[in-house]
């Protein structure tokens, strides 16, 4: 599956939207600083947290709805 980049800005709540990486319900919008945002389960958000920190992404774990 590939990931999907969307405009930056967006912190629009998560429902229905599925996990860039194994498609599950999205609970986790990662915002990368150069534009752009990933949306990952809650399994693959703590996987990646620290890739993500290393590239000062805002996660964002409070538009769960």
């Amino acid at each position: 599956m590939t990931p999907t980049l969307t405009p930056s800005g967006t912190s629009a709540p998560l429902a229905g939207e599925r996990c860039d990486r194994c498609s599950a319900a999205a609970k986790v919008r990662a915002v990368l600083p150069g534009g752009g945002d990933l949306v990952f389960c809650q399994h693959h958000a703590n996987r990646y947290r620290e890739q993500l920190e290393a590239l000062a992404a805002d996660i964002d774990e409070t538009s769960l709805n």
